[in-house]
């Protein structure tokens, strides 16, 4: 085997992750016949193939997967020198993604977050708030919030919070549809949910109870847009207590339907260890914890009005 530019594995990986070229050379900040060359002179070093190519993208192939492994590895312990070398008395700098389902980063993460970063000048916060999961393995997010705590690999897990859902409607819609003061009265009225074939998660599943009361859907795949929806009058929706608080047009109904769910805050056991990692971590612990009867819905935090 002949010598390698060490620095082709840094294309290597972000054509692993990203699986297509253009997507790879935006990361890189380099034109995609760059990175093509690049990974051909990986590949020719190596007399290895790296990819098979297809209209498609990138897919590895199995002397890929043993490379991503390793380079992953040795990815990980570059930052984690650099990270040592910075010391203690350094200010964060870098770039830490935060990957999180779309309600809690729309809702709580964006504006926390937000203060964070405006302490750290240095430091490049990536708030990915989308309604799928992360993969950590892969490098889509270097903190993930995840509904279900992970069990394979080489993960870091602990439990965030509770917190708690509930049935919701604008003031204005009950005003033209009638009250809800028992389960039989959302028959005939419109429940705004989830796209069932693109949930992302088992957990998300909350309205399957509720389908005998009522066959009217405004199915919306994403939390922001179900609480849009239900703030204009669509219909009514289950929500994050944590968030209709800001809400004054919302209103609580059947307060004694509620469902429980629990967040959990994940690394990748590689660069838990990082400094500007512990730090973005521990702040959201932290913040999480100081507004706790925010999300476990405690008597006299929730600012939205409930109807009877």
């Amino acid at each position: 085997m002949s010598a390698f530019n060490w620095d082709d594995l840094r294309f290597f990986l972000a054509v692993a992750r990203a699986g297509r070229l253009t997507a790879a050379s935006r990361q890189l900040e380099a034109d995609h016949t760059t990175v093509s060359r690049r990974i051909a002179a990986l590949e020719g070093a190596l007399k290895a193939k790296l990819f098979e190519r297809s209209p498609q993208g990138y897919a590895l192939t199995e002397q890929g997967e043993r490379l991503l492994a390793k380079a992953e590895s040795m990815e990980s312990q570059a930052l984690a020198v650099a990270s040592e070398i910075g010391g203690s008395d350094f200010a964060l700098s870098g770039t830490v993604r935060i990957g999180a389902p779309d309600g809690l980063g729309t809702y709580f993460l964006a504006p926390e977050l937000g203060r964070f970063a405006e302490r750290h000048p240095d430091l490049t916060l990536q708030l990915v708030a989308l309604p799928r999961t992360f993969s950590l393995s892969k490098r889509e997010a270097d903190i993930a919030i995840t509904l279900e705590r992970p069990t394979e690999g080489r993960l870091v897990s602990r439990k965030l919070t509770d917190y708690r859902l509930s049935l919701y409607a604008s003031e204005d819609y009950l005003a033209r549809n009638g009250p809800v003061a028992e389960l039989a009265d959302l028959a005939g009225k419109t429940l705004v949910t989830y796209v069932p074939d693109l949930l992302y998660s088992p957990l998300l599943d909350y309205f399957s109870g509720l389908e005998k009361v009522t066959a009217r859907r405004f199915e919306c795949a994403s939390v922001v847009a179900q609480m849009e929806a239900v703030r204009a009058g669509a219909g009514v929706g289950i929500l994050h207590d944590y968030a209709v608080g800001r809400f004054p047009e919302l209103r609580r109904i059947l307060p004694d339907i509620a469902y429980s769910r629990t967040y959990w805050l994940v690394t990748h056991a590689e660069v838990r260890s990082l400094r500007r990692v512990e730090e973005v971590h521990a702040f959201i612990l932290a913040r999480v914890k100081a507004n706790r009867g925010l999300f476990e819905g405690a008597p006299g935090l929730h600012a939205a009005r409930e109807t009877v």
